[in-house]
């Protein structure tokens, strides 16, 4: 995903969009630039690179207006280089957009543009988009025609604002797939790909459906479909605040995120989780209430952490409300023939609420008959406007790059719901009561193993030459395992593997060799003998032990190298404390390399294309 920004007000709009990008840098980050209106003229700057080559390239040569477009790239069509840098630039001159998306007939257009005489400077497909808007308004010189001339003739994914050298109070901008969202303040509209460009200027947004078209201008918002139907949006609150988009006193978001699940739990759960009761509430799934105990079969689907999450609840749906639970990679079911029973449930999981493939995967369930609820921290994002219900994290923003927080406030929510169904079913009102206590108390818990991050950092830079990690996990912690190996290879680009404990033997082993760090997430729960076991396997070949294991066990303190131990809770609930020193982990093996935590290589937040 690329970061959008498009200003139009009174102030200077070069200074508030590079602002607005600097807020975005986590979407893309590989080149940036703006362009702004004034004098009946474009005004671009770009530059290849994180965006103090742009901040450089404006104090060289300043960028006027109030109106102004920018954008930074996480590179999909053509490498990383000025040419290929947002904005694009139709051939006369006069419109400047950008884009985030694919656009898939992109060589159709270019070569009919070509045809014409349109001459093209860069690799891009969205440079085909420019330009075809470019030709319409150089035949009609209508600015709002020609854009939604240009998107009917388009397939494929779009978030995209516009401007023109011939307007400087209009900016256009258009969402299919990708998303848009509208801010209204004083003397001022803003569009962007993400509320974290609009925190502190705006106090209203609305959200872009698919195929909405929205021109900005003197007279507000006004706002057609691409067929030009008229459409009436609705504002509503921000919620975001300076203060949660702000790194707030830490070195890094990824750091801030990490220590700031405590409070994201205690978020997840207010209102919904009390000590002492025998039920949760739920009122994102009140409107289904009389449905819940009906559902025989959930089907869960994410992408990436999200789908670790999403295996946790498999054992958490199964074990607590008993019911037959799959998941699958959203990413493959869009492209499968799900089987979808009566009685379905379909679980999309996602912390932005705009994966792309989670969208579409969430779309074909829809169409074949599935009850859907959504899990997303993405306030008013598309999963959660298309979902039939669902539950929100409430985690606040998540910028790091690397899922943390968002991950275990997933977990808790899945809890919340298996022991709502569960209650409703078959779950006894003393079970459900001490599992809420449990969960309830995980707030501490989670803190008391913040506490383990000096630990963590000492480890991780004794271990910082090695190049391959093995992290191994039973039940529950299955997923916990994968987890764990996935947010070290995401920052520290350490190759790790993920497996369940007993698979060790039958393949993997082979790769332990002498100093080998293998993570094992060792639990006093029904398979700790089994994993003790699975640990002498991995030290009679010289692997090195890291043991991720319960307050008090003085066995496994005599068994691994090192043991980052954790408060006890619930088994079920066990990877909401165990994934704790796992991130830290990772965390401090990528500063212990060298690399930016934040931004790691070939990676932007969210996928939406």
């Amino acid at each position: 995903m690329c970061g959008i920004i498009g200003y139009l007000g009174t102030q200077p709009a070069a200074e508030i969009v590079l602002g607005g990008l600097k807020r975005l840098e986590h979407l893309g980050y590989d080149s940036a630039g703006l362009a702004t209106v004034a004098d009946g003229q474009l005004h671009v700057r770009r530059a290849v690179g994180r965006l103090d080559g742009l901040a450089e390239a404006l104090a060289a040569e300043p960028a006027p207006g109030t109106l102004g477009i920018g954008h930074t790239r996480w590179a999909t069509h053509g490498r990383p280089s000025q040419e290929n840098a947002h904005p694009h630039v139709d051939a006369a001159g006069r419109i400047a957009l950008v884009h985030n998306g694919v656009i898939e007939n992109h060589a159709a257009i270019r070569s009919f543009l070509e045809g014409q005489g349109v001459r093209f400077r860069s690799e891009t497909d969205t440079e085909s988009l420019a330009q075809l808007i470019g030709f319409f308004y150089s035949q009609t010189g209508d600015l709002l025609g020609s854009v939604r001339g240009a998107l009917r003739e388009a397939r494929g994914t779009f978030g995209i604002a516009v401007a023109c050298a011939d307007a400087a109070d209009t900016l256009i901008a258009a969402r299919r797939g990708s998303p848009l969202i509208i801010g209204t303040g004083r003397d001022e509209l803003i569009v962007a790909s993400d509320a974290a460009a609009l925190v502190g200027r705006v106090s209203q947004v609305t959200h872009l459906e698919d195929n909405e078209v929205v021109l900005l201008g003197p007279g507000g918002l006004r706002a057609v479909t691409v067929d030009a139907k008229p459409i009436e949006k609705q504002l509503e609150p921000l919620e975001a605040s300076l203060e949660e988009a702000s790194l707030g006193g830490y070195a890094h978001h990824m750091q801030k995120e990490i220590f700031e699940q405590p409070d994201a739990l205690r978020n997840a759960m207010r209102g919904r989780v009390r000590p002492g009761a025998d039920r949760v509430t739920l009122g994102g799934l009140k409107s289904f209430e009389r449905e819940l105990p009906r559902f025989r079969r959930a089907l869960l689907f994410g992408c990436g952490t999200s789908w670790h999450a999403a295996l946790i609840g498999e054992y958490l749906l199964e074990e607590l409300a008993g019911i037959s639970t799959e998941v699958e990679y959203a990413s493959e079911l869009r492209y499968r023939n799900p089987l979808i029973q009566e009685g379905t449930v379909a679980i999309a999981l996602s912390q932005s609420g705009e994966t792309a493939d989670t969208i579409a995967a969430l779309r074909e369930v829809q169409s074949r008959g599935a009850v859907t609820l959504g899990i997303v921290n993405g306030v008013g994002s598309t999963i959660a406007r298309e979902t039939d219900a669902g539950v929100y994290l409430h985690a606040g923003p998540e910028i790091g790059v690397a899922s943390t927080k968002a991950f275990t406030a997933q977990i808790a929510v899945l809890a919340m719901i298996a022991l709502d169904l569960g209650r409703r079913r078959h779950l006894s009102p003393e079970r459900t009561a001490e599992l809420i206590d449990e969960l309830a108390a995980i707030p501490e818990k989670v803190t008391k193993a913040l506490e383990l991050d000096g630990q963590a950092k000492r480890l991780a830079q004794r271990l910082v030459d090695r190049q391959n990690w093995l992290y191994l996990g039973r039940g529950v912690n299955f997923p916990t395992a994968l987890e764990g190996a996935l947010k070290l290879k995401e920052v520290s680009y350490v190759h790790a593997e993920g497996l369940p404990a007993a698979e060790m033997k039958h393949g993997p082993l082979a790769m332990i060799d002498a100093g080998m760090p293998v993570i094992v997430i060792a639990p006093q729960d029904r398979t700790y003998e089994k994993v003790l076991a699975n640990i002498r396997e991995v030290k009679s070949r010289e692997g090195r032990v890291i043991a991720v294991a319960s307050e008090g066990d003085e066995r496994i303190a005599e068994l691994a190298d090192e043991v980052l131990f954790v408060p006890r809770t619930s088994p079920l609930l066990a990877p909401l404390v165990a994934t704790i020193p796992l991130q830290l982990l990772s965390y401090h093996a990528a500063l212990a390399r060298g690399h930016d935590v934040d931004k790691p290589r070939n990676l932007a937040k969210s996928v939406t294309e």
